[in-house]
């Protein structure tokens, strides 16, 4: 499970951005407001939002495997500790364990030890590296504790019974915020059931009916506006999910990947 550097996203924001105004433009300058028009629009925005929404969410899988094996951590420098050995040969002897992607990054701060820094400047500098919420958290907490003197290994038990009690919190908030991400993919669902059958009973059967005012009405242009109004939907409803879901916008981009994709499909092979 690879990390994703703050420049790797910045770099795929730019390219798909720049993919996808290219798309648009060249859908704009050789067809026109033709219905293939509306092809071009789906695939420029998911050429500009899949990038991104893959690239978040293995950022997203990255940090989570880290916070969820920091409390292994600290009860491994505990136990060595325990053992007798130094605050280093407890760091290194945790470095050749398996704690995922986290082992990674102990293994580049026991190396930055070795080659003289203090254990204070090495773990800032895994603190910069890591920058996950927890670890932003308890880093700073270590290090006040190391500059009050004492033994510094007694910090890391009630560390890493915070982090674990931080961790259980979040489950229990993803697990309650479960059910209202259910509710905006079926809202959305019952959103686009509804334009189909508003498209294929109403808008349709109006074009030939003798009313005054709907004799001259247009289903080409209903749909597309039906369609430019799924495709809003579906991109703002993911963000609220990944907002209510992991707590930030940029992890809703997968979820309004799917909900685009749903709601293409269905108002291009049903609705039309």
């Amino acid at each position: 499970m690879p990390k994703v550097a703050r420049r790797e996203k910045a770099i795929a924001w730019a390219a798909s951005i720049s993919l996808g105004a290219i798309i648009i433009i060249a859908a704009i300058l050789t067809i026109g407001e033709k219905p293939l028009f509306q092809d071009y629009l789906f695939f420029a925005a998911a050429v500009t939002i899949f990038p991104p929404a893959v690239l978040s969410h293995l950022d997203y899988r990255w940090k989570r495997a880290i916070d969820q094996h920091l409390p292994e951590v600290f009860r491994s420098i505990v136990q060595a500790q325990q053992t007798g050995l130094t605050l280093y040969q407890a760091w290194e002897e945790a470095s050749k364990r398996d704690y995922g992607p986290l082992t990674a990054e102990l293994k580049k701060m026991v190396n930055q030890m070795s080659w003289g820094l203090s254990f204070e400047e090495a773990l800032q500098a895994f603190g910069k590296r890591v920058d996950t919420p927890l670890v932003q958290r308890t880093v700073p907490l270590i290090i006040e504790a190391s500059h009050s003197g004492g033994h510094i290994e007694k910090v890391f038990a009630p560390m890493g019974s915070f982090i674990q009690a931080t961790l259980a919190m979040q489950k229990e908030r993803e697990a309650q915020t479960r059910p209202y991400l259910a509710i905006i993919y079926v809202a959305f669902f019952v959103f686009v059931f509804t334009i189909v059958l508003l498209f294929k009973i109403f808008f349709v059967q109006m074009e030939s009916a003798p009313i005054i005012g709907f004799s001259m009405w247009n289903p080409e242009e209903a749909w597309r506006n039906l369609f430019h109004m799924g495709l809003i939907q579906a991109f703002f409803g993911g963000l609220v999910a990944g907002k209510m879901g992991e707590g930030s916008m940029s992890a809703g981009l997968k979820h309004s990947m799917i909900l685009m994709a749903s709601g293409y499909f269905a108002l291009k092979f049903i609705a039309w």
